[in-house]
C-alpha cells in the first residue's frame, strides 16, 4: 500500500484552500483532513514532504502569496464549513431530530405508523400488523424513528462524527447512496431475522459507517476516515454486549440486534467495493 507523508499540522480556522489549490494545479497529490481538533496535511511522495512544508511557511510568513482558486471564497475557514462540507449526513441527523421531536411532541401513533417497516394497526388483542404494500418507502424510514432521548442523542452524534469524515472524503452523492443502501439492508436484515415490529433507530446506519470506515482505508489509504481503535473496541463491544442481551437486562430495552449486524456487515463491503475501486482507478 502507498504510504502517506505527514507535512504539517494546523489549527482548524486555518484557511488551507488557497494552498491546497496550489499543489493541485502543481500535480502534487496530497490529502487535508481532520484529526483530533487539527487539520492535517499529508503526501503521498516522501520527496514532496520538504518543499511543500517549505511553500507552506513562506506563504505563511508572507514572502510567497497564494490567491485563492477561482469559485472558492478566499475567506472561508474549515470551522466556518465544516458542517456545510457534510450536507446529506446533516440532512439525516436533523430529520432523525424533527422526526423525534414530532414523535415525542404530537401524536406518536401516526408518527410510527406512517414510518414503520411493516404498517400496523391496534386492536383489542393488540398491534396487528399489516403487509407493506406498495409503500416502499418503508424500507428505509425506520432509520428516522427513535424512541427516547438517549437513542437519539447516542446515534445523531455518531452519525455525524462517522458520517461527516465519510462525506468529506468519498463526496456528498456517495454518502448518500452509501447510507440509503446501508439503511435498506439494515431494517431489511432486522424484519428477515426478526419479524415485523416496531423496530427504529440511525443505529444499523452507525454500524455500518463504521463498518465502511474501518474497511475502506484498508484498500484507498488515502481516505483518512478509519476510526481510533479504541472506538471500534467500544462499539464492536457494545454490538457484542446488545446481542447476548446484556444491555436488556440492564433496562435500555429491546435491541434490534439484526440491524446492528446488517448494518455493519454492508458496510463493510461497500467499503471493501468503494475502496477497492477507487485503488484501481488511481492505479489503472
Amino acid at each position: 500500500m502507498p504510504e502517506n507523508y505527514h507535512v504539517l499540522s494546523a489549527p482548524l480556522e486555518e484557511d488551507l484552500l488557497p494552498l491546497t489549490a496550489l499543489l493541485r494545479s502543481r500535480g502534487v497529490p496530497h490529502q487535508i483532513y481532520e484529526d483530533q481538533g487539527e487539520q492535517v496535511l499529508v503526501v503521498f511522495d516522501a520527496a514532496n514532504v520538504s518543499p511543500v512544508a517549505e511553500l507552506y511557511r513562506a506563504w505563511r510568513a508572507g514572502e510567497v502569496r497564494i490567491e485563492a482558486s477561482a469559485g472558492r471564497a478566499p475567506a472561508a475557514r474549515m470551522a466556518g464549513v465544516h458542517w456545510r462540507g457534510a450536507p446529506i449526513t446533516l440532512a439525516f441527523a436533523l430529520a432523525s431530530i424533527v422526526i423525534f421531536l414530532g414523535f415525542l411532541l404530537g401524536a406518536p401513533q401516526q408518527w410510527a405508523g406512517a414510518l414503520t417497516f411493516s404498517p400496523f394497526e391496534l386492536t383489542d388483542g393488540g398491534i396487528r400488523f399489516l403487509p407493506m404494500g406498495g409503500e416502499y418507502w418503508r424500507l428505509i424510514t425506520p432509520v428516522f424513528l427513535h424512541f427516547g432521548w438517549l437513542h437519539i442523542t447516542f446515534n445523531t452524534l455518531w452519525l455525524w462524527e462517522l458520517g461527516s469524515r465519510i462525506e468529506r472524503t468519498v463526496g456528498s452523492l456517495n454518502t448518500l447512496g452509501l447510507l440509503v443502501v446501508i439503511a435498506l439492508l439494515s431494517n431489511a436484515s432486522q424484519f428477515i431475522f426478526g419479524g415485523p415490529g416496531l423496530f427504529g433507530g440511525m443505529s444499523g446506519v452507525v454500524y455500518g459507517l463504521l463498518g465502511f470506515a474501518w474497511v475502506a482505508p484498508q484498500l484507498e489509504p488515502r481516505w483518512q476516515i478509519q476510526p481510533a481503535k479504541p472506538i471500534m473496541l467500544f462499539m464492536v463491544g457494545w454490538l457484542l454486549l446488545c446481542m447476548f442481551g446484556v444491555v436488556e437486562v440492564l433496562g435500555f430495552g429491546a435491541i434490534a440486534n439484526a440491524a446492528h449486524l446488517g448494518g455493519l456487515l454492508s458496510g463493510a463491503v461497500l467499503g471493501a467495493l468503494l475502496g477497492g475501486m477507487s485503488r484501481l482507478q488511481q492505479t489503472g
